[in-house]
């Protein structure tokens, strides 16, 4: 698999940070992990990498002093994780300079999503010309274009934004934090139908009368799979 970039990730849980770096090595992505402040400092500065994954409570220095004094030296993207969810540390982590801000926990594919959408954001993202196959549908994510049964399909933006998510993602749920995540940069809010109105636009775009590409999982999000069309298969 062509590498989809370099991220480092700062965080001081060793064993969280052997199941991240499995998780984006599978998803083709290079990962380094330090595991306090100063360390981060010296290799967000010193290193080739396309994005600090930043935990905001490390040892020595913690995120957010880290991430004022990676600031003074580097523009590289930043997206901060933490277990405080008080609104006004969000605000101060962006406001010290990060890109986004998740709380813990969080689910892997939400992390891989707005990690993605941030890369697409400061241009860093890799570019290659691999092919997503789910069934008859056919995904290039380099030209943004789409297939069903070799005719091309015509999405908008937040459309193609969506179906390279869950293409990534595809056999797996997609929760509706990590779509919004990928296509808002922010939270899915339960009042918000707007998600799920570009995913019935979407659905009327790919599905063929004979098979059937999103499907919803109830209480969990979507999954992108090829099926054969039943009176029993959930919508």
């Amino acid at each position: 698999m062509e590498s989809q970039g370099a991220i480092l990730l700062a965080e001081d849980d060793t064993e969280l940070c052997s199941m991240m770096a499995d998780f984006f090595a599978h998803h083709g992505f290079e990962v380094e992990a330090v595991h306090n402040g100063r360390d981060a400092i010296r290799r967000a500065v010193e290193g080739s990498y396309d994005l600090l994954i930043l935990d905001v409570m490390m040892p020595v220095l913690d995120g957010f002093e880290a991430l004022r004094q990676i600031r003074r030296r580097s523009a590289l993207p930043v997206i901060m994780l933490t277990a405080r969810t008080a609104p006004g540390d969000r605000i101060e982590g962006l406001n010290t300079g990060a890109d986004d801000y998740l709380p813990k926990p969080f689910a892997p594919e939400e992390l891989l999503a707005r990690v993605r959408a941030v890369l697409r954001r400061s241009g860093r993202a890799a570019h290659s010309d691999e092919t997503l196959e789910c069934g008859s549908l056919r995904i290039r994510p380099s030209t943004r274009e789409a297939w069903v049964r070799d005719e091309p399909v015509a999405l908008t933006s937040i459309e193609f934004d969506i179906l390279d998510c869950l293409a990534h993602a595809a056999g797996r749920v997609v929760s509706r934090d990590a779509l919004a995540a990928a296509i808002h940069q922010r939270e899915a809010n339960p009042f918000d139908r707007s998600l799920d109105v570009h995913v019935s636009h979407l659905r009327r775009k790919l599905d063929a009368e004979d098979e059937m590409f999103i499907h919803t999982i109830r209480g969990a999000g979507y999954m992108l799979a090829s099926r054969q069309r039943t009176s029993e298969n959930p919508r």
